[in-house]
């Protein structure tokens, strides 16, 4: 692509999905190598396997705007739906599971992971968490760490939407995503640092994989990155959703931050840049309140409600909307904002309840809404 061609933007999906047993609603992994051939046999290599055995990846092909997105996305869960119930299971859709403890379950035998388990030991073992990737085509590698820098400011906002993962080993932890906290024991994981160019950025990776910290980019587990093999900004930040509107309404968000920030630089314009450091306060934030605390607006050096400043990014992507044709997708703010984030409405179910069993049901139903029976 040659520097200053408009990027494509087009659209990359994954989800990562827990495999639950239906009686105990505990994490179940006893069928996964025959259940992984079928499905590989039906997805080819759409369908990833993952560290942890009761862990499901699928990814979407290249879509060319959400529409196709939310078609990709409906078609592959109800493909992994369907496949876990053929082997007595279920499909359940949150960035950690309510009780299973993580020492219980078994690791995928895999070189790559083994060397994770070497190299971290119990911490990644632990880490047995559920996010959701998006990626976003931006085909110049210095437009697009252009996009990134600017963009780690808008990562607490649309995270704060994603939060589903209150519960920790059967725990309510009081943190909306307790896996983002699981996750940042991780190095090479959070809000990424400022890069000057594509170059700066190269320069860096190879400076790790000479002095043996990585063996390629893919280690590096940043909020957002450029993806070390794809041309695309992968944001990482969010929960996996429980409902697929969700999961697109997410998508939509990061696309259109990506197109306007990206017409901003086009006219020679831009975003102010703010430091790692305070863009990660507001990340803890939102991990802690979801929706429900406040954002500081780094700007005005402020405090406010999270809500509104929500409204304020709503007003700011405003313009691209229809130029992407995700208006109603992204206007599906205002319906998570009315029921609540996935964490909140698992903590509802708790208080209701009294047990965690009911909140897993609750996780399934919510991850199959929208598949048809």
């Amino acid at each position: 692509m040659q520097p200053g061609a408009t990027p494509s933007f087009t659209l990359g999906i994954e989800e990562e999905f827990q495999v639950v047993d239906p009686e105990t609603r505990e994490l179940r992994s006893h069928l996964q190598e025959e259940m992984f051939s079928q499905g590989e046999q039906r997805l080819h290599d759409q369908i990833k396997r993952e560290m942890h055995q009761p862990v499901i990846e699928v990814g979407t092909d290249i879509c060319k705007n959400v529409q196709e997105a939310r078609a990709e996305v409906t078609r592959l869960r109800g493909e992994i739906i369907s496949l876990v119930r053929e082997n007595g299971l279920r499909l359940a859709a949150a960035g950690t599971h309510p009780f299973t403890h993580w020492s219980s379950v078994p690791i995928t035998d895999n070189e790559r992971y083994a060397r994770l388990i070497y190299d971290f030991q119990m911490i990644a073992r632990a880490n047995l968490i559920f996010g959701l990737h998006v990626h976003v085509a931006v085909e110049d590698p210095d437009t697009r760490i252009h996009l990134m820098n600017a963009g780690r400011y808008f990562l607490p906002h649309i995270f704060a939407l994603s939060v589903n993962s209150p519960f920790w080993c059967g725990t309510n932890t009081g943190w909306k995503s307790y896996r983002a906290k699981v996750f940042e024991r991780f190095p090479r994981t959070g809000i990424p640092d400022y890069f000057g160019s594509g170059a700066e950025l190269d320069d860096f990776v190879r400076t790790l994989v000479a002095t043996g910290c990585i063996d390629d980019g893919k280690k590096i587990w940043w909020d957002v990155r450029p993806h070390p093999y794809f041309p695309t900004l992968e944001y990482r930040i969010c929960d996996v959703p429980m409902r697929i509107d969700e999961t697109i309404c997410l998508a939509a968000l990061f696309q259109a931050v990506t197109y306007k920030l990206w017409r901003l630089y086009s006219r020679n314009q831009g975003w102010r840049l703010y430091r790692r450091s305070l863009i990660a306060e507001n990340k803890q934030r939102a991990a802690r309140w979801g929706i429900d605390g406040k954002l500081i607006d780094l700007g005005r050096r402020i405090e406010l409600p999270t809500e509104s400043l929500l409204d304020e990014l709503l007003e700011f992507i405003d313009d691209v909307l229809d130029d992407l044709g995700s208006r109603q997708e992204v206007a599906y703010v205002h319906e998570i904002v009315r029921r609540r984030t996935g964490a909140d409405r698992q903590l509802k179910v708790y208080e209701e309840t009294g047990s965690l069993p009911a909140v897993v049901d609750y996780i399934i139903a919510e991850t199959e809404h929208g598949i048809a029976s």
